[in-house]
């Protein structure tokens, strides 16, 4: 029910910004787009993917035999089904993957996953506070993104360095969190401690992937400042490295299918000083595709990675 109403939003919003642009003017863009820097915008999927892929396979403890290639797949099926799955079932569905494998015991394997998805959340935000450095309008809408950007940024800093003001985020959560959610909670903080221990143990790992995390996060921006130059538009490089963030944290909103909807308002908002709408729009469409592709590729691998997520339901209470 939930995903039919996140679709339902998503399609509502595409809905108004549709109807306010040239549809026509839309296909015209892409029939004209640039034949370099399509191709070359759309294909930086596949590093960005393979970096992922590498980080992942730095998370996991050497001498286990989790290979490069086992980690791309996992990457490309998790993409998968975070598409049809509610709520990120697909990195769960890695993390158990992982366990039945026997690359990893107990819940470590799902603390793999939560410092993973940790350190990309933290990264975009990193690159928030950047973008709000160099954003070009300060009214309220500014401040208001300065102010829970940074603040999402400090408390999970802190509940990623401190496991004593984890400890406290987490019981204050479950006190005023639904039964349900309050049960969910409680085994992420058992898994965010067995995180914390593991990875604080390696510093110079932890700091290998963190600066990984940025730079992958990097290379996201920078794809779609590539969009922009292949749909014949123009935005400066550091406009748009302080502009895209918070499209795709409003993307990240728990409030439309993957995203769509929200990442494509936010989109035509932020830009509006250097292309119209119908642009935008365009941008939101390739924006989606970045999610789509790997999704694609992923699917040769669906198979084996399904049989998991049966177990994994048949094994929940």
């Amino acid at each position: 029910m939930k995903r039919l109403i996140s679709i339902a939003v998503s399609v509502i919003i595409l809905s108004i910004i549709y109807s306010k642009i040239d549809l026509r003017g839309l296909a015209e863009i892409f029939r004209n787009s640039d034949r370099f820097w399509m191709p070359v915008s759309l294909g930086l999927v596949i590093p960005i993917t393979m970096f992922t892929a590498w980080r992942l396979q730095q998370l996991v403890p050497q001498g286990t035999g989790f290979g490069f290639g086992e980690a791309n797949r996992l990457i490309l099926a998790a993409s998968v089904l975070n598409m049809v799955l509610p709520s990120k079932m697909g990195d769960i569905a890695k993390a158990y993957f992982i366990r039945e494998r026997g690359y990893l015991s107990g819940s470590l394997s799902l603390s793999l996953v939560v410092f993973e998805k940790s350190c990309d959340l933290l990264s975009l935000l990193l690159w928030c506070v950047f973008g709000l450095l160099l954003y070009p309008q300060k009214d309220p809408l500014f401040w208001t993104m300065t102010v829970g950007v940074v603040a999402g940024l400090a408390v999970g800093l802190s509940i990623l360095g401190s496991r004593q003001f984890a400890d406290i985020f987490f019981r204050f959560s479950r006190k005023i969190a639904p039964n349900k959610i309050s049960d969910k909670l409680q085994k992420l903080q058992v898994s965010w401690g067995e995180m914390h221990d593991y990875f604080w143990s390696d510093k110079r790992q932890l700091i290998k992937i963190a600066v990984t995390s940025i730079f992958i996060w990097f290379l996201h921006l920078l794809q779609i400042w590539f969009f922009i130059l292949a749909l014949k538009a123009w935005a400066p490089f550091l406009a748009s490295l302080a502009l895209s963030p918070l499209a795709i944290l409003a993307g990240l909103l728990p409030l439309t299918f993957a995203g769509v909807g929200t990442r494509d308002a936010a989109l035509v908002i932020f830009y509006e000083p250097y292309f119209d709408a119908t642009v935008a729009a365009a941008l939101g469409l390739l924006c989606t595709a970045r999610y789509f592709l790997p999704a694609i590729g992923g699917l040769p691998f669906l198979g084996q990675y399904l049989t998991a997520v049966k177990k994994m339901k048949k094994a929940e209470p």
